[in-house]
């Protein structure tokens, strides 16, 4: 067997201290390079790294701690009959709730006390309100949260949402400071907190007076509908304690993990991110509108190409959080090492087998043939006894595989994306064939500084592509493999998966092609759906993205000598490229690339 490591070791005691917390015996603790998230006995917090330093283990811990503290202390049931209807006030509820059953276990344990702070420090940075310049950019919630967290466990406020509460603190205490302490003589009580929250909640003129269910009443409920309740609830367990939400899998869940990434889109439609640029959050919709007619007149614009770049993947992330995403990649490359081996063997087979070189037999002169030898001996003076060597012509290749870094990409898809061009690049370079992976996404949601500038100019009227893209270099085409490995890791970065504009990333990509000396060129674009921004489509006219990458695919197919072949995850992308698949399970991606990228080459 391997050697244990203290990573192992590690996972080991958390979760065991998790189980012991929860009291319950069926918590599973798995790692993750992006957002810590629960569902229900299954917690996904972040890898601490190899070496286990301190200060990552305590984070680890401390949303290992929320969550089992939450399993043991909330009542999922009694949170949403109490729930109040108002977004703003529903959203300060379930912040409170969170801070309720962290504080049972702060003020009970003065280890768990530090690695919960660990943890807040962590989820602040990501939040609006370490950004706030004015009150009114204060996430009402999140002070709210910070200053009872203060009142019922004396911790400090952390210092990067410091100056957001300060601007919100003597408001709020001045309608709810009674409410506080009222508040930290219930929260063994989690109905008679919630009770006392709402009235909290009503002080700060964030909700109508509603009847509340008095203890007593919870018995007259049906109990299969309460059960139903707390099943549903189960399965989408932590969304309310954490912003930001995380539908990256690991290999040890990886079936649970699929259910999990799609019902968390089935909920809302929506999933949360909380990138270095965004306060929504926001997913962009897939919505894979209908063939639109355009007039032949169609003209695509760009407002402003002032704040687009084009980055590698090395510039976006430090060298030790590219180190870490990347052996997160490598944990869950293992999970599907066997079968994309196999499939990269074979594709490899096949490459070889063209390259290889062939003999002309039964020639006049040249080599002797030893399966002729009988013949020659028998009659020396026999022709045709001799077999000529004849190299085979394999077209000096690149390929191009390009992937859609949109944020509908999150989880499984964009991890089998990321694993399977690493696989790809790492087979073709053994074949002499030299691999260029590039991304696109935005560096911003809903329009960024593009969208700034033309509100800035007056809003002119059909503005065309109005958000600021991204264009990332993972791997150069005459770049080795092993220089590049760990930015293939990036994609697993939270939030920097955002919004798509597919016909330039294509143009883009297809004139890097077009300046490289090989014979032959193939592109390969990975995607799931159809172009997708709100801010350009919100000002310009319905479809207007979609148009755009039909004409670069059309122009592409017929007039260009690359050779261009698309695979779509859950949407068909058939109706826009010629020569396409389309898989409905990501597990397939990987061999379908290698199955394409095979008949490609194997063209005259």
């Amino acid at each position: 067997m391997a050697e244990e490591t203290p990573l192992d070791r590690f996972k080991g005691a958390l979760t065991g201290a998790s189980r012991a917390i929860a009291r319950r015996a069926d918590i599973e603790v798995n790692w993750t390079a992006d957002a810590p998230t629960q569902s229900g006995p299954v917690f996904r917090v972040p890898m601490p790294g190899r070496s286990v330093p301190r200060g990552a283990a305590m984070e680890a811990r401390g949303f290992a701690d929320a969550y089992a503290l939450r399993l043991r202390h909330h009542d999922e049931a009694v949170h949403r009959r109490h729930a109040p209807a108002e977004p703003s006030a529903r959203a300060c509820y379930d912040a409170v709730e969170a801070v309720r059953y962290e504080a049972l276990g702060a003020n009970a344990y003065a280890g768990m006390r530090e690695n919960l702070g660990a943890a807040l420090i962590v989820t602040v940075a990501a939040d609006p309100i370490t950004r706030a310049e004015r009150r009114e950019d204060v996430p009402v919630q999140t002070a709210l949260a910070l200053l009872l967290r203060e009142a019922l466990t004396g911790q400090p406020i952390p210092e990067a949402a410091r100056a957001g509460v300060d601007m919100m603190r003597d408001w709020i205490e001045a309608r709810a400071g009674d409410d506080f302490a009222a508040l930290s003589t219930k929260i063994a009580d989690q109905n008679a907190f919630q009770t006392l929250a709402l009235d909290m909640l009503r002080h700060l003129d964030l909700t109508q007076p509603t009847p509340i269910d008095e203890p007593g009443e919870e018995e007259d409920n049906d109990d299969a509908e309460q059960e139903q309740d707390k099943e549903e609830d189960e399965d989408q367990a932590g969304k309310d304690q954490q912003p930001i939400e995380m539908a990256a899998d690991q290999s040890q869940g990886d079936e649970e993990g699929d259910s999990e990434s799609q019902s968390e889109i089935d909920d809302d439609g929506t999933t949360d991110d909380a990138g270095e640029d965004s306060d929504e959050g926001m997913l962009p919709v897939r919505p894979n509108r209908p063939w639109t007619d355009f007039p032949d007149s169609f003209d695509y614009k760009v407002f402003t190409t002032q704040f687009d770049e084009v980055v590698s993947a090395s510039d976006l992330c430090d060298e030790d959080e590219l180190g870490r995403l990347r052996a997160y990649l490598d944990a869950q490359l293992k999970g599907l090492q066997g079968i994309v081996t196999r499939l990269a063997n074979r594709l490899q087979r096949r490459l070889m087998a063209q390259q290889n070189r062939s003999w002309d037999f039964d020639q006049e002169e040249g080599m002797l043939d030893a399966a002729r030898l009988a013949r020659v001996v028998v009659a020396p003076g026999s022709s045709l006894s001799y077999k000529i060597e004849r190299d085979v012509e394999f077209k000096d290749t690149i390929v191009t595989l390009l992937i859609d870094n949109s944020g509908s990409m999150r989880g499984r898809p964009i991890s089998i994306a990321a694993i399977s061009a690493d696989v790809l690049a790492r087979t073709l370079e053994r074949c002499g064939v030299k691999t260029e992976i590039l991304g696109f996404t935005t560096r911003a949601w809903k329009g960024g500084q593009s969208r700034e500038a033309w509100l800035a100019a007056g809003k002119p009227a059909q503005p065309g592509r109005l958000n600021d893209l991204r264009h990332i270099v993972y791997k150069r085409a005459d770049e080795p493999w092993r220089h590049a490995r760990k930015n293939l890791g990036l994609m697993m970065r939270e939030g920097l998966l955002k919004e798509n504009i597919d016909g330039e990333a294509l143009k883009w990509a297809h004139d890097r092609l077009l300046a490289r000396p090989e014979d032959r060129r193939i592109l390969m674009v990975i995607s799931d759906g159809a172009p997708v921004d709100d801010s350009t489509l919100s000002v310009n006219a319905a479809g207007y993205l979609e148009m755009h990458l039909r004409r670069m695919i059309d122009w592409i197919e017929k007039q260009s000598p690359v050779q261009l072949v698309a695979i779509g995850i859950g949407h068909d992308v058939t109706r826009y490229y010629r020569r396409a698949v389309t898989i409905m399970d990501v597990e397939q991606l990987g061999g379908t690339m290698i199955e394409q990228l095979a008949g490609l080459f194997e063209d005259d």
